[in-house]
């Protein structure tokens, strides 16, 4: 079943990663990948992104295979191609190599004219104990919100 809204989060980023700049890049799909993405069967929990020959690819993005495609259905995981501009991509190339700085996917969706886009963040990775800090931000913001329930 095609689902109307097509929202697929990276949600683990935000928690090890500090994310700095971000960008909306299309993505160079398959038939039967686009197809798989708008029932829903992807993931990007566990991709990056990477630039090789002055292109940017998003590595380890899972999309299952289409329930419907014949022998010509697609490989699980592959090096899927980023539409960017070539400013922005010699920039994140650049900011990569120069700083040691990764590109994290942040979310997978289609757009309203049913283009798959992906929301890319230029990221630096958190040390154990920022991870602790944020770990107290979330415990506070959820105590307060009890507290105020209970009022």
């Amino acid at each position: 079943m095609i689902q109307k809204d097509v929202n697929i989060k990276n949600k683990k980023a935000k928690f090890n990663y500090e994310l700095l700049d971000d960008y909306i890049a299309g993505i160079q799909l398959k038939g039967t990948e686009i197809k798989s993405i708008r029932m829903g069967k992807a993931s990007i929990a566990e991709s990056f992104c990477e630039v090789k020959n002055g292109e940017i690819f998003i590595v380890n993005m899972h999309i299952n295979e289409y329930d419907f495609g014949t022998h010509n259905n697609h490989k699980i995981k592959r090096d899927r191609k980023l539409l960017l501009n070539r400013r922005e991509i010699d920039k994140l190339e650049r900011k990569t190599k120069e700083t040691g700085l990764t590109i994290v996917p942040l979310n997978l969706f289609i757009n309203q004219k049913g283009l798959a886009k992906v929301k890319i963040s230029l990221a630096k990775g958190k040390k154990l104990f920022d991870k602790r800090e944020s770990i107290k931000k979330k415990d506070m913001q959820r105590d307060i919100a009890r507290i105020k329930k209970n009022f």
